[in-house]
């Protein structure tokens, strides 16, 4: 889901003065930018603790701005609608290599420019959440020759720093994709194999991480988490690879600065017994769990009351979890039917149009659609299930919802799921009180 470039920020002049209690309340003076000759920028915090927000005091609340700076196609459909018979252009990789790097960097600059702006931000913060989660692809801050991929992301994820600061929002940069594809998915910017623990490809996930690490380091006010790597497919990787990057990555950005809260995220293994015994002596780590209910036939043809219990039983685990943890990425559908969801071209497992899988109910309204146009059943059954997941995900650290917006899947689209009153506002009002007991 992202993209990185190799420009490397260093500076000159720190100025930082740290309070040493982490229970204390956060203090902020002025944030100092200066410029010179090596580096474009440059912020010195002053009477800042450690990590800018009490993880262990206070709930995480977010969401993730998805299909802004990596490319999703179920996000953005419009932006590869024109290979759509083709089925030849399905992710950031073929979009780039395909478009050439001029034509590429063109459409991908407009779209980085308007897909997310200030606005957004501040209707954020309106909306009473307190994180983004911001994917960016190694390609935008490490690029490696002989990729397609284009840069240009980072003068405007200096941007949405910014943005965030002015509206009180802190931010956790999530490394989505690496070399060679970590997962395989769209998402990590190149869709079919696991090529991620070949060759170079570890030492150049580091080097994006150094990178970007070293670029904010100076915003630790606004910046207060950086995760290693998005969703590696545990089940086609060493896993004891996976923990040994774990372990590198965490001192890579530990040593840009100690401010900086480290995330990684599961690799699909139990989150409530895999990682019990990770990162021991770690300070500021935390887990990232993903909890969807779609993407296999027996979760897609829960009942929506099944789904609501199925949720509120995350609860008890999670408060279980001996570190930090966050539910990193979850949402509100309760079907796999969205446009390309699944792939480019790819049929959904609700209505049986996906391979091996059979029909549950229809798509109609949810495969492209508007929130305001769903059924009084569906919008009825998104508010349930989203209640049910604030509940359970409270129970420890707390949640980020994929996605802000989307162009036309409705049951991922969290800035119109709260204009029409599926998303509670105030976050803790309850239409649906009690379900998870």
């Amino acid at each position: 889901m992202t993209g990185l470039s190799s420009l490397l920020r260093s500076a000159t002049t720190l100025l930082a003065l740290y309070s040493s209690a982490r229970a204390a309340p956060t203090l902020y003076a002025s944030n100092i930018r200066v410029q010179n000759h090596t580096s474009d920028r440059f912020a010195s915090q002053l009477n800042k603790r450690a990590v800018a927000f009490d993880y262990n005091g206070d709930k995480v609340r977010g969401v993730n701005l998805g299909g802004w700076f990596v490319l999703e196609p179920w996000i953005t459909p419009s932006i590869f609608d024109e290979w759509a018979t083709s089925h030849t252009v399905v992710d950031e990789y073929t979009y780039t290599k395909t478009l050439g790097k001029a034509e590429a960097s063109s459409r991908l600059s407009n779209h980085w420019n308007t897909w997310i702006t200030q606005g957004d931000f501040n209707e954020i913060a309106q909306a009473g959440l307190n994180h983004v989660r911001i994917p960016i692809g190694y390609w935008a801050v490490a690029p490696v020759d002989g990729d397609p991929y284009v840069q240009g992301q980072l003068d405007v994820l200096d941007n949405a720093i910014g943005w965030a600061r002015g509206a009180g929002l802190k931010v956790m940069l999530d490394l989505h994709g690496a070399p060679g594809s970590q997962n395989g998915f769209d998402n990590s910017g190149r869709y079919g194999s696991v090529e991620w623990q070949q060759g170079d490809s570890v030492a150049q996930t580091l080097t994006a991480l150094q990178n970007l690490a070293n670029r904010y380091k100076g915003d630790t006010d606004v910046v207060t988490a950086i995760e290693l790597l998005n969703e590696p497919l545990g089940p086609k990787l060493d896993l004891a690879g996976v923990q040994d990057f774990y372990n590198k990555g965490y001192d890579t950005v530990k040593s840009a600065s100690s401010n900086f809260a480290v995330t990684f995220h599961d690799a699909f293994q139990d989150f409530s017994t895999y990682w019990t015994g990770f990162g021991s002596g770690k300070s500021d780590l935390m887990l990232d769990t993903h909890q969807y209910q779609i993407f296999s036939p027996p979760e897609v043809g829960r009942s929506p009351s099944d789904h609501v219990s199925a949720a509120c039983a995350l609860g008890p685990k999670l408060a279980g979890t001996n570190k930090w943890i966050v539910v990193g990425e979850w949402t509100g559908a309760q079907t796999d039917c969205a446009k390309w969801l699944n792939g480019l071209g790819k049929g959904a497992r609700y209505d049986g149009s996906f391979p091996e899988s059979t029909y549950t109910g229809t798509c109609d309204g949810k495969y492209t659609g508007t929130v305001a146009g769903l059924s009084s059943d569906d919008k009825n059954n998104i508010r349930s299930y989203v209640e049910a997941q604030l509940d359970a995900y409270e129970q420890h650290t707390g949640w980020i919802f994929w996605t802000w917006k989307t162009e036309s899947a409705p049951e991922w689209h969290m800035k119109d799921l709260i204009a029409e009153g599926l998303f509670p506002q105030p976050l803790n009002s309850r239409q649906h009180p009690g379900q998870c007991g």
